[in-house]
């Protein structure tokens, strides 16, 4: 059986926003007061000006601690598990209803495309008080993949 080699590929912010545009599945990370981190599995997208969007609510754990501490870090998942991945850090802001509705446009369309009713789907974030998550980004790990490190693979001339 062959072994895979684990991979890392640096990449500019072009190059990372590639990555990340077709890959919704992510882990959020923040930090909670006691300086621990919060972990949530959340839906994610890129905005036209390349901030990371969430949707959530304001009552979620991962808002109250934006409010206090706008640090995140964000790891961007493949669809399958064994996939490439990257790890993004940032500072978020949280926009809640009204302001959030417009933004939350974006999000949707950076998540599934074109809504095929705008105004009821505006009508629906408001109903449902949403908020938006936007992370600027700061850093960014190299996108890679799992497996065995080049140097632990015995080569044949050895």
């Amino acid at each position: 059986m062959a072994r895979k080699i684990a991979t890392e590929d640096i990449v500019s912010l072009d190059g990372l926003l590639e990555f990340v545009r077709p890959r919704h599945h992510w882990v959020m990370t923040t930090v909670r007061r006691d300086g621990r981190p919060q972990i949530s599995p959340v839906t994610g997208g890129v905005g036209p000006d390349g901030r990371l969007l969430v949707s959530t609510y304001p009552s979620r754990d991962k808002v109250h601690n934006l409010r206090r501490d706008p640090r995140a870090t964000v790891c961007v998942l493949s669809d399958h598990f064994g996939g490439a991945w990257v790890q993004v850090d940032g500072r978020a802001t949280v926009t809640d209803v009204p302001e959030a509705v417009e933004p939350m446009v974006d999000y949707f369309r950076s998540v599934s495309g074109e809504h095929p009713d705008w105004d009821e789907y505006r009508e629906a974030m408001r109903r449902q008080g949403k908020s938006l998550i936007a992370i600027d980004i700061e850093r960014w790990g190299p996108i890679a993949t799992g497996g065995f490190p080049a140097a632990v693979i015995p080569r044949l001339d050895d």
